[in-house]
């Protein structure tokens, strides 16, 4: 059985965007696409030469069909990923307009039948974030499991339209803290746990080896055995910010999955980041930058 470089679990949907782009109350033509926080991480791991599984649930339908053939188009393996004939791959819409709105309708979805017992490929380590554990209480025992039984890396990755912070304050500190390597943006730290600096979180969260806490446009702070070691972030014309935090993780794993130094890690971080800053949709070529 092949051993994988990293192995990311969670959920990914279809997304439906106007194009050209408008408000989804005009109606008129449409891009379908596929997004996911766990899969971005594997797709831009596997534009990098690692060896990456997805794992996770889809059901027997075109969207479902459409998440595969994406991810293998980028070389990541879904051998393992799990078709349901029941229930439907997840959907979401994208309302373009001033501030654009993103409405989910992934209730009942076939990956929030996840849960314990999920058939995994061994792997140098396995990516979560705290989105799944929102997703159903299934979910939340196999994030629970996926902890207790591999070595992982955890992306707090808070999304307020599947739980509110004082449900999710409590339960995402006390996943994080079981993890080897946790990525969280300090302005989602401040809004679950009240802290004021990168230092505060580290305080919060002790026990993994590694904490890398992101400022979006000031740069990244890392917290590791060795000591503590800073980034700043280049400057980015932006076109779209989304999926940009996946890619920061990415960047990040593949630089320790090559036993780069930390600041070579924070550094790569930054330039996956910084790719997927400069285009529309959730994953970035990389073929002109590794």
């Amino acid at each position: 059985m092949t051993t994988f470089d990293v192995v990311a679990v969670g959920e990914t949907m279809a997304l439906v965007t106007p194009d050209p782009p408008g408000p989804l109350a005009l109606g008129g033509p449409a891009r379908i696409d596929v997004a996911g926080a766990e899969s971005t991480v594997a797709s831009y791991l596997a534009q990098s030469g690692l060896r990456t599984a997805w794992v996770s649930r889809v059901g027997d339908d075109p969207f479902g069909e459409l998440v595969r053939a994406r991810l293998d188009g980028y070389g990541v393996d879904t051998s393992y990923v799990e078709v349901d004939g029941i229930s439907a791959t997840g959907v979401f819409f994208k309302d373009p307009g001033e501030a654009t709105r993103v409405f989910y309708y992934r209730a009942g979805s076939a990956a929030s039948k996840l849960g314990p017992g999920l058939r995994l490929p061994p792997a140098r380590i396995t990516h979560l974030s705290g989105i799944t554990p929102a997703l159903s209480s299934t979910c939340a025992r196999l994030v629970d499991e996926l902890l207790s039984t591999r070595l992982c890396s955890f992306d707090v990755n808070y999304r307020p339209r599947l739980w509110t912070t004082e449900q999710a304050g409590p339960v995402l500190r006390e996943l994080a803290n079981r993890a080897a390597v946790v990525f969280v943006g300090l302005d989602e730290a401040q809004t679950l746990w009240g802290v004021a600096s990168p230092e505060d979180v580290r305080d919060l969260l002790p026990n993994p080896d590694v904490l890398v806490v992101k400022d979006g446009a000031i740069g990244a702070t890392s917290f590791h055995p060795a000591g503590t070691d800073f980034e700043p972030a280049p400057a980015v014309d932006v076109i779209e910010p989304v999926g940009a935090g996946d890619a920061f993780a990415a960047g990040y794993l593949a630089g320790m999955s090559r036993g780069s130094s930390e600041a070579a890690r924070l550094r790569l971080g930054h330039r996956v980041a910084g790719a997927a800053l400069r285009v529309t949709g959730d994953v970035a070529d990389l073929k002109e930058m590794l």
